[in-house]
């Protein structure tokens, strides 16, 4: 995690973001360059490989990373080294190194994760990238609507059921959580629908606790009944929808664009 990801360093433009769908694309909260998912196999080198990009992007973002991690390791050796003076037994040494190891990996998961929260935290589609990464029978179809002015709802299919999650402007994004329900209603069935507005205001629920929300809902479907679901909604979101709302001035193509592609 040398670097963060584009979202986090450069405005969307700047990065050839087009619309909400590019945003989402470009923003991975959770996995950040050279990491992989959850689920994906990697060798021992490709994860010494992610540990030094971890730490290397926590102690960027978080000024009280290295002191934490000098006295994660300075505490276990002081103890270590003790104990084999006042006993003589060497065989304390390799139970220290290990103690080290446990107590630096602490740190730097509590650290990081607090990190990438801060990071994360109001950027566009990041609902959608910790959905993508968590661990278990997820299916996240990013900006499945949005708007111009990157609003977006995510549907998120899993055993508790179908998930909205609604990031951007509170007014505009509540108008489009309707509208998806509509949509859905059609053919979901009895499966349950939770929608929630990610965000710090009262009523809206904060990225740093959707993990946790997400694990407290019930198991209200089994994988069957998820894997019918996902099917039936990824037929009907197989009809591309068009962003809502006035297209930004940045985004729009010169006057000559269109004249330029007319067959002479």
């Amino acid at each position: 995690m040398g670097t963060a990801p584009h979202l986090f360093r450069c405005p969307l433009l700047a990065h050839g973001c087009r619309g909400p769908r590019d945003a989402v694309r470009y923003l991975s909260p959770t996995t950040l360059p050279g990491m992989a998912k959850p689920q994906e196999k990697v060798s021992v080198g490709e994860r010494f490989k992610q540990i030094g990009q971890v730490f290397a992007f926590t102690a960027k973002q978080d000024k009280w990373f290295v002191p934490l991690v000098i006295g994660a390791v300075a505490i276990p050796v002081a103890i270590t080294v003790t104990i084999v003076l006042l006993t003589g037994g060497w065989l304390w040494i390799p139970v220290g190194i290990l103690f080290t190891l446990l107590a630096v990996l602490i740190v730097l998961n509590l650290r990081s994760n607090t990190a990438m929260m801060n990071v994360a935290e109001g950027q566009p589609g990041a609902a959608a990238s910790l959905m993508e990464n968590m661990r278990g029978d997820w299916r996240v179809r990013p900006a499945a609507s949005s708007t111009t002015q990157f609003d977006m709802v995510h549907v998120v299919i899993g055993k508790p059921g179908v998930i909205l999650l609604a990031e951007g402007d509170p007014q505009r994004v509540r108008s489009l959580l309707s509208q998806e329900k509509k949509r859905l209603v059609k053919v979901i069935g009895n499966a349950p629908i939770y929608d929630y507005v990610i965000g710090s205001a009262e009523g809206q629920l904060s990225i740093r606790k959707l993990r946790s929300t997400m694990l407290r809902l019930p198991r209200n479907l089994t994988g069957k009944d998820v894997n019918a679901l996902d099917k039936r909604l990824g037929a009907l979101m197989s009809r591309p929808q068009m962003p809502k709302g006035a297209i930004p001035k940045n985004m729009r193509p010169s006057k000559g664009a269109f004249r330029q592609q007319r067959p002479r």
